[in-house]
C-alpha cells in the first residue's frame, strides 16, 4: 500500500465509494482516485510558479524542475529545499545563487502550471521553445532492452495500478533493466521528479535511457536533452516539435514503444536491432 506521506499531510490517492456498472450489473465499490495538488515553488522567497502534481517526491520534482527549467546550471546550485504543507496546498521553499535568482526574475514566470501544461507560464516565445541541449554520448541498446523495460515498468508504477491515471517516468540501464520510476498526475512533473532522482544520486544520465508511458511533446524531449540524457521511448506518439527539437539536440526519439514494436524518429544508431534488413 502507498504511503499517505504524513509529513506532509497530503495523500498521493484518496478512497472513495463509486457506482460501478458493466452492462446491467451495478455494485458499490471503493474506488481508488488520484490526487492532484498545488505545489508552488518558491525561490529565494518569491514565488515563482504553482504547477498541480501528485504530492510525492517534491525534492527531487524540485531539483528537476530547476534544472531542466534552466533555472539553475548544476544541482549543486540548489542551496537547499524545505517543504510546507498548507491548507490548500504544498509550498517548495527552494534558496539558489543571487545570480541565477537575478536571471530567474527576468523571467516573469509567477503563473499557474497545469496538470498537462507544457508552455505554462512562459510568457515570450524564446521562454517557451529554449534552443535544446545537443547531447553527446555513445549509448547502444539492442531493442530487446527496450521490449522488457516496457514489460517491467508495468509493475512498477504502484499508484497508477491504483488508481489508473498517471504517468510514469522511468530509468533504464542496459543490463540491469529498471532501476527507478516516479509517478506523477503530469507527464512533464513525472520526468522532473526521475531527473531530480538521477542527479542527487549522482547517477551517469549518459549510461541509460528514459522511457515515459504518455506521448512524446516538446517539453520532454527539451527536459531530457537539457541534462544530456540521450534516448528518449514515449508508449505513445511524438509530436511534430518534439521531433524536430530531438533531431537538433541529437536525442535518439522513439514513439509508440508497446510490446514488441515501436517507431524511431530521431538518431536510430543508438538502438540495435537483430537480423535488421537495413
Amino acid at each position: 500500500m502507498l504511503s499517505l506521506l504524513p509529513e506532509l499531510g497530503w495523500p498521493s490517492y484518496q478512497q472513495r465509494p463509486v457506482e460501478r456498472w458493466q452492462g446491467s450489473q451495478h455494485s458499490i465499490q471503493q474506488d481508488y482516485i488520484a490526487e492532484e495538488v498545488p505545489i508552488s515553488l518558491i525561490y529565494n522567497g518569491e514565488p515563482h510558479v504553482v504547477m498541480l502534481a501528485t504530492p510525492t517526491n517534491l525534492e527531487e520534482f524540485a531539483l528537476g524542475f530547476s534544472m531542466t527549467e534552466g533555472i539553475i546550471k548544476t544541482p549543486q546550485e540548489l542551496l537547499s529545499t524545505r517543504t510546507y504543507n498548507r491548507s490548500n496546498g504544498i509550498e517548495v521553499h527552494l534558496r539558489i545563487p543571487s545570480e541565477r535568482f537575478v536571471c530567474l526574475a527576468d523571467k516573469g514566470r509567477n503563473l499557474t502550471g497545469r496538470t498537462g501544461c507544457g508552455l505554462c507560464g512562459a510568457s515570450t516565445l524564446q521562454q517557451a521553445i529554449r534552443q535544446p541541449t545537443a547531447v553527446e554520448g555513445n549509448l547502444t541498446i539492442p531493442a530487446s532492452e527496450l521490449f522488457s523495460a516496457l514489460a517491467d515498468i508495468k509493475q512498477r508504477q504502484t499508484l497508477n495500478q491504483l488508481t489508473g491515471s498517471v504517468h510514469a517516468a522511468a530509468w533504464v540501464v542496459p543490463g540491469q533493466g529498471v532501476t527507478d520510476v516516479r509517478e506523477d498526475v503530469g507527464r512533464h512533473n513525472a520526468l522532473d521528479k526521475l531527473i531530480g532522482l538521477l542527479l542527487r544520486s549522482g547517477k551517469n544520465v549518459a549510461s541509460g535511457f528514459v522511457i515515459v508511458t504518455s506521448r512524446a511533446s516538446y517539453e520532454l524531449v527539451q527536459k531530457t536533452a537539457s541534462v544530456g540524457i540521450t534516448m528518449l521511448a514515449a508508449i505513445s506518439a511524438p509530436t511534430g516539435l518534439a521531433i524536430r527539437l530531438a533531431e537538433e539536440a541529437g536525442l535518439t526519439l522513439i514513439g509508440f514503444a508497446r510490446n514488441d514494436q515501436h517507431v524511431v524518429y530521431t538518431h536510430p544508431q543508438r538502438l540495435t536491432h537483430p537480423n535488421s534488413l537495413i
